[in-house]
């Protein structure tokens, strides 16, 4: 590691050479402004290593679970579910639940098989979010993989997580799901 009156030293020398030091300035700025435009500034809800849901799913459909039950899914295959703590098209979601329990994008539309009315609501954090017959739609971080149920039955935050379905009620058991049980996740209960 150098000294400081090494690193001073060296930075004279650099300084001394205006040219050099300004062009180096000028490469830098362009490099940040090029990665600023690269950028589209729209969130696709990604926290941690969860799903998205971004352009490619942008539609509600119905997947079918080995034992017969229908829930709602992105064109991808992730799983949404609804808490039920979260009075009529109201969310109580934000913050760490946030986190936990992305909020679906308002800018999803009704596929084949959603029976349900779709409608959105606008979040305290300036977002929108899909709902589905009054009830405020969510993805959840553990489903890391498409057609995961990992948060059918989960107590967090208040209420109890389950899948929806294409009418747009709770599915209160899901046989055949991949579901991890009722375990919390994210603290509060």
């Amino acid at each position: 590691m150098a000294s400081h009156s090494g690193m001073i030293r060296g930075l004279r020398r650099l300084t001394s050479h205006r040219g050099y030091a300004v062009g180096l300035a000028v490469i830098a700025l362009g490099a940040v402004a090029l990665a600023a435009c690269g950028s589209s500034g729209t969130n696709t809800n990604t926290p941690g290593s969860g799903p998205t849901t971004g352009a490619a799913g942008q539609t509600l459909v119905v997947k079918q679970a080995p034992g017969g039950a229908s829930y709602v899914t992105d064109a991808k295959g992730d799983s949404f579910y609804t808490l039920s703590a979260d009075p009529s098209g109201q969310s109580t979601c934000s913050g760490q639940c946030a986190t936990f329990w992305p909020p679906a994008p308002g800018s999803l539309k009704a596929g084949s098989g959603v029976t349900g009315t779709v409608s959105t609501l606008n979040r305290s954090d300036g977002g929108t979010q899909v709902v589905l017959n009054g009830h405020p739609l969510y993805t959840f971080k553990n489903d890391t993989a498409p057609g995961q149920t990992n948060g059918e039955g989960v107590t967090a935050f208040g209420g109890t997580w389950y899948l929806i379905d294409p009418s747009g009620n709770p599915v209160k058991s899901l046989s055949g799901s991949s579901s991890g049980g009722g375990g919390r996740y994210g603290g509060g209960g």
